[in-house]
């Protein structure tokens, strides 16, 4: 073997290797917008976190009602259902049976739906107008995910107008406000999960399975 085959043979090895050892992706692998709108979702949910507290002091008066988890009782989650309070879409990281598709709809779909709550909540109690300002804003820019990464999914079932027929008093009102921030919570974390991880996925891949 002469010398220019070994030497050949040893930039093709080491190529191979410098391939297997690269990141699977990267942050460069989306298109620009596509990362802008998820920094940006991103970054308003993050703000939506650190709000939630302060509204919840604002509007919730009842005695009991706090975001401690260790404060909630079986009672309370008897109201999530008496009150008819649907539970957000489940985030699960990225798979080849959970698509960024999946993923993105079930963004916008949960979004959807708090905005939906707070708006029916809104029409009795002061104090939730800023939020769910903050959700339409969130919509946007999930959607210009949706747009740029050219991803379908359901069309979004608004499921939070059979709360307004079940607020019976002033109560119900005040429990369904906290279980819908309680709620909301919790699923903003999820959801900066999922974009963080979304921020390093890439969309056309996905669309090769």
């Amino acid at each position: 073997m002469n010398t220019l085959t070994v030497v050949a043979l040893l930039h093709y090895f080491l190529f191979a290797v410098l391939v297997q050892s690269a990141p699977v992706s990267s942050p460069s692998d989306q298109p620009a917008a596509f990362r802008e709108a998820a920094e940006r979702a991103k970054t308003l949910v993050e703000k939506i976190l650190r709000d939630i507290p302060a509204v919840h002091t604002a509007t919730i008066n009842t005695e009991g009602l706090t975001l401690d988890p260790s404060t909630q009782t079986t009672n309370l989650q008897m109201m999530v259902t008496s009150l008819g309070i649907p539970a957000a879409p489940v985030l699960k990281p990225l798979s080849e049976r959970f698509t960024l598709d999946t993923c993105v709809s079930r963004m916008s779909a949960g979004s959807r739906l708090y905005q939906g709550l707070l708006g029916v909540l809104s029409d009795r109690l002061s104090g939730l107008s800023d939020l769910r300002a903050d959700l339409r804003d969130l919509l946007t820019h999930i959607n210009k995910m949706k747009e740029v990464a050219q991803l379908g999914g359901a069309v979004d079932q608004n499921h939070s107008l059979d709360l307004a027929s079940r607020l019976h008093g002033n109560y119900d009102v005040q429990v369904a406000a906290h279980l819908t921030l309680t709620q909301l919570r919790s699923f903003c974390h999820d959801l900066i999960r999922s974009l963080r991880a979304i921020a390093t996925h890439r969309p056309r891949a996905e669309g090769t399975r």
